[in-house]
């Protein structure tokens, strides 16, 4: 068995938005005349779709709103979300980011983004790096119902059936992925889709992750594809940069855990 594909939430993951995603939030809700409470919001949204996340919290207020109204609080949500990136000096991305996309594209891992957040906001982020060719698969938040949400798997079995249509010879299986995720649903959300989970803490603590994820790391440099290489059995595919190119060598597995990579 071969590791084939990397799958990458987004909010946590790629970039530090969570601050302002609860903000833009909480306008919604003060719009409506509806108080924001912080707990409620970790309670219902974090690592859930946009719209989960705002059912969710009309929800607990007694407010129930037609698929219309919800579509233009969205709608006015990435707007919002925009202006905020526009903003900016420099985007909130997380570091090591770069280095572990090198190493996928080196290894020939494909890469996709599975993540709640509304298409918009996502492309309009890839749109300020170098990244959105390397991602030609996002599933987001418009692409399942809220129901389907995280932590349900839907949107991780999405998105390996669009990695196959657009790979016709792929054919790629759960137990063939790892999913890089910050949050307790998308965590649920992979396993329940059958594949194996690198926790990273940039939302909550390393012990809190440990008993949920396949692996932990506190910083996406520490994901190794040596002591991945371990789940899938045999050689790993380990990138190196060398003058003038990338070398690419076969390195045996070992058997020994790597520091915070290894949960219980």
């Amino acid at each position: 068995m071969t590791l084939k594909a990397a799958l990458f939430s987004f909010n946590g993951v790629v970039i530090n938005d969570e601050a302002i995603r609860q903000t833009l939030s909480n306008q919604l809700l003060l719009d409506e005349n509806l108080r924001p409470d912080a707990d409620d919001y970790k309670q219902v949204c974090l690592g859930r779709s946009d719209r989960a996340c705002l059912k969710a919290l009309l929800a607990q207020r007694g407010r129930t709103t037609s698929d219309e109204a919800l579509d233009k609080m969205l709608a006015k949500k990435s707007t919002a979300y925009k202006q905020w990136l526009d903003s900016l000096d420099q985007l909130p991305l997380y570091p090591g980011l770069d280095d572990l996309i090198f190493r996928c594209r080196a290894a020939d891992i494909k890469m996709a983004i599975v993540t709640g957040s509304q298409r918009q906001q996502v492309t309009d982020v890839l749109a300020c790096t170098d990244w959105a060719e390397h991602f030609p698969i996002i599933v987001a938040g418009d692409d399942v119902a809220a129901t389907a949400s995280k932590p349900a798997p839907d949107a991780y079995q999405l998105v390996i059936e669009r990695l196959n249509q657009l790979n016709p010879d792929l054919h790629l299986q759960p137990s063939e992925c790892i999913a890089i995720e910050d949050s307790f649903a998308g965590i649920e959300s992979a396993k329940r889709a059958d594949i194996p989970v690198v926790g990273v803490a940039h939302t909550y603590p390393n012990h809190m992750l440990q008993r949920r994820s396949t692996w932990v790391v506190d910083y996406l440099r520490e994901i190794k594809f040596d002591w991945i290489g371990e789940l899938f059995g045999g050689p790993t595919v380990r990138a190196e940069e060398e003058p003038g190119g990338v070398k690419v060598e076969e390195v045996e597995s070992t058997n020994e855990p790597n520091g915070s990579g290894e949960s219980g």
